[in-house]
């Protein structure tokens, strides 16, 4: 008998904090060789949008999340991000859990950018803000919120940016502009448009870039890029299919340029060097971080009530 974690369930059983100290425990296992990732494979549905298939081995257990990014779904009262998780024991094959996808991946996308914003920020960072109100937009904020961190949204779309910042207590940002000069800065967009250009990051900042995670995607120039100091969860995933790989092509930054934040939270490597420099973090979302969200969930499992399923 197989349980089933709906997308209730699944924040149910992992809080946005704890699901931070999941994803941590995750980059440092990965940088220590611990747990593996075999590549993402993308299976492209263009112009609407992607299918993706990530596995992952740790802890005991293997895991396979198929998901989807249809970015056009909203319009049409369907989420971008579905799909499912699929949880089994490593030690035999058998599988011990399915969960829905949504909900894992805007927890571990919450959490990834506001651990990267935490490990990388200046220590006396007092401004966070969140650019993009869809539902990772939502999971990062809330976050920031369960860390102690007031936090200002900005959207396209005011009313939704509303609507999410009265239900975590959040601010909305006076403009664009302000929040984008926040002190630890999140983007979360379908990264279709640069929101920041050349020169537009100040010193000491941080920005954790979530949105450009596939092909065609970016938040930021190469020429912003470049004159920063870089960081990005994996440098294989992050070169071919994240905010990265424009500047790699244009030869712009090379592998040496760019430091992975599991090596930084690992201590085999060097994180923020000076309160003047400027940090981004590129993620383009990892099955490690699914794996350890799902591996929370599961400790729940005796404390909810879920439907199991006979294979």
């Amino acid at each position: 008998m197989i349980p089933f974690f709906n997308g209730a369930q699944v924040r149910e059983a992992v809080s946005p904090e704890r699901a931070l100290e999941a994803v941590r425990d995750a980059f440092i296992a990965y940088a220590r060789g611990e747990w593996t990732m075999p590549p993402k494979v993308y299976v492209p549905a263009y112009p609407e949008g992607d299918f993706r298939a990530m596995p992952a081995l740790g802890a005991g257990h293997a895991l396979l999340k198929w998901v989807t990014s249809f970015p056009g779904n909203p319009a049409q009262g369907l989420p971008t991000v579905t799909g499912l998780v699929l949880l089994s024991d490593a030690t035999n094959g058998m599988p011990k859990a399915a969960l829905d996808a949504g909900a894992v991946t805007s927890l571990r996308t919450g959490a990834a950018a506001v651990l990267a914003a935490e490990t990388l920020g200046r220590a006396d960072a007092e401004t966070a803000a969140v650019i993009g109100a869809g539902v990772n937009g939502e999971a990062a904020a809330q976050t920031f919120i369960a860390r102690g961190r007031h936090v200002q949204l900005w959207d396209l779309d005011r009313a939704r940016a509303e609507s999410v910042a009265e239900r975590l207590g959040a601010e909305v940002a006076p403009g664009r502009d302000e929040a984008l000069a926040a002190d630890l800065l999140v983007t979360v967009t379908p990264g279709k448009n640069i929101l920041l250009e050349e020169g537009s990051l100040l010193p000491g900042q941080h920005a954790s870039l979530m949105g450009a995670d596939g092909p065609g995607k970016a938040e930021i120039a190469v020429e912003e890029l470049a004159r920063v100091r870089v960081f990005c969860d994996d440098w294989e995933q992050a070169s071919h299919n994240g905010e990265l790989v424009h500047a790699v092509e244009a030869g712009r930054l090379q592998r040496d340029d760019v430091t992975e934040l599991g090596s930084v939270l690992a201590g085999e490597a060097e994180g923020r060097r000076s309160n003047e420099e400027v940090t981004v973090f590129d993620s383009t979302g990892l099955a490690i971080q699914d794996l350890a969200i799902a591996l929370a969930a599961v400790q729940h499992l005796d404390d909810l009530d879920l439907p199991m399923f006979d294979l």
